[in-house]
């Protein structure tokens, strides 16, 4: 029984000694941050929340094509031939399950101005070449694409490679242009809903949008899920924000062609991260960066995301604030990364500190031990345990509720796909990935800024002041399969399976797109 009684008073000691005022300033900041995090999803919900029931009263005015646009004269002809011409770039990388029904959802957009489509891959022995040219020999008389080959990068990340050559390669006339990562699942009117708002306000420099991870059951795909989740409501503002993601990117096409305030030297010379990069242009020119509210996209994740996987993409996210333009950029980056850290240790301590005052009380209530010894140890523990408890619950509901509408709303503005639901979210492992998440970011934080290099797809990047300055390529660094969507490297997975056509959505595109012939 001694060692059983040691472990008891360790117990107990460790309990009372978590209830001095430092530890309780810890415990409760947890519950602050805790209710921090519910409020801004209550918030960004509402925005989103907001969208849903303006589309809904459109339909109940007779406006069936609400979830295109909200004023349905918009769609007459005399509106359409006059849109401007847009161009997406798409840099692609391996090829993935679900990469085809991506790939579908952005070439058949029903945009009814002049569009193309530009996927770039770094050569033709990229897995990806061969699936994408499949795919547009299906859907050859309905959209306008093509196939670009890039080569090697050798100042930036291949990624920014890829944009920047698809950007040279833009039509002459090209208004805007739309930069899309491959995983991303874009809406039938997402492409309309961002030209207007750029044609509304020709201040704006970017606009972006954020997707909804759809975990896939494995802890690896919720720590994923919840990452991103902190993040989306910086972009549920409605508006004006200081976030940007690279998946989806609209900007003016003169600003590449006359390298308005260098954002290609920015991005060619050294770029790492192109949404960090441009996101630091516009910080420093005071230029404005918008999110509508509708620029929300389904983001299916790898079934089989393992949790190797899932560290290795959480190293390559940490690894961006180690690449700066500016020294203001840089200092933002240094208040970043430290608070990023302290609050992910700051969120995770209050958990251990009210496991030990659990422990502490289920010891007391199944041993006997006087009252006088263990009731206040226990009592004032149980008091933060529980509050933390509380504030755990208020938290992963209002998460809860931000994803319910956020699925309401794709599956509004994508009423004939596929319909997602929560059903397949299991909140317990959400909250088990909210303690991995939060534990594994200051160490992979610590790692990249003592590396200063990252295997990104097969390719080490090396920085120097905050820029590439060395890019090595060797077989041996490059993994078989990428980490989120679990996409084919070194195409050695067999043949690319054929892609079935949907005949009644290529005449959809057809009724829909404009007339006219345009000169490319």
């Amino acid at each position: 029984m001694l060692p059983f009684d040691s472990f008891d008073a360790y117990l107990f000691n460790a309990s009372r000694a978590l209830c001095s005022p430092l530890a309780v300033f810890i415990q409760v900041q947890g519950c602050f941050i805790c209710l921090i995090l519910a409020l801004g999803w209550a918030l960004a919900a509402y925005v989103r929340g907001r969208e849903i029931r303006r589309m809904k009263s459109s339909m109940k005015s007779g406006n069936s094509f609400a979830f295109l646009t909200l004023d349905i004269n918009e769609l007459e002809h005399s509106n359409q031939v006059n849109l401007p011409r847009v161009s997406v770039v798409m840099p692609l990388k391996g090829f993935g399950e679900h990469n085809l029904h991506n790939w579908r959802s952005q070439i058949t957009s029903l945009y009814g101005g002049p569009l193309e489509f530009l996927f770039v891959v770094e050569s033709t022995a990229d897995p990806a070449y061969h699936a994408v040219k499949r795919l547009l020999v299906d859907f050859k008389d309905a959209v306008y694409a093509k196939v670009i080959i890039a080569g090697l990068s050798t100042t930036c990340s291949q990624k920014i490679h890829n944009q920047l050559v698809g950007v040279k390669q833009m039509h002459k006339e090209t208004k805007f242009v739309l930069f899309l990562d491959d995983d991303v699942r874009l809406h039938p009117g997402s492409i309309g809903a961002l030209t207007t708002e750029m044609e509304k306000n020709p201040d704006i420099f970017i606009q972006t949008g954020y997707p909804l991870d759809l975990p896939s059951g494995t802890l690896g795909s919720y720590c994923i899920y919840e990452y991103h989740m902190p993040c989306s409501m910086g972009f549920a503002t409605g508006g004006k924000t200081f976030f940007l993601w690279g998946g989806c990117m609209m900007m003016h096409a003169d600003d590449f062609r006359t390298d308005r305030h260098g954002v290609v030297s920015g991005l060619r010379d050294g770029g790492y991260s192109d949404d960090m990069t441009l996101a630091a242009i516009a910080g420093a020119h005071k230029r404005l960066i918008t999110s509508p509210p509708v620029a929300v996209f389904p983001h299916p994740l790898a079934t089989d995301l393992t949790f190797p996987r899932y560290w290795n993409y959480l190293r390559k996210q940490t690894f961006v604030l180690e690449s700066y333009t500016t020294t203001v950029n840089w200092i933002m980056n240094r208040a970043l990364f430290t608070t990023h850290c302290y609050l992910s240790w700051g969120f995770v301590a209050p958990y251990v500190m009210a496991g030990i005052h659990m422990a502490a009380a289920l010891r007391y209530y199944f041993k006997e031990y006087s009252l006088e010894d263990t009731v206040l140890t226990c009592s004032g523990g149980l008091l933060l345990a529980g509050c933390l408890a509380i504030c755990t619950v208020i938290e992963l509901l209002s998460m809860w509720n931000l994803t319910r509408i956020e699925v309401h709303l794709c599956n509004t503005l994508s009423p004939e796909a596929t319909q997602l639901s929560l059903a397949s979210y299991n909140w317990c492992l959400v909250f088990i990935a909210m303690l991995v998440d939060n534990f594994l970011y200051p160490l992979s934080a610590i790692r990249s800024h003592l590396s200063q290099s990252i295997n990104w797809s097969g390719i080490r990047y090396h920085l120097r002041d905050g820029k590439i300055c060395k890019i090595d390529r060797h077989k041996h660094l490059v993994p078989k399969i990428t980490d989120l969507a679990g996409k084919d490297l070194l195409g050695k997975q067999g043949p690319t399976p054929k892609v079935a056509i949907i005949s009644s959505l290529s005449r959809t595109l057809a009724q829909w797109r404009q007339p006219k012939k345009y000169d490319i």
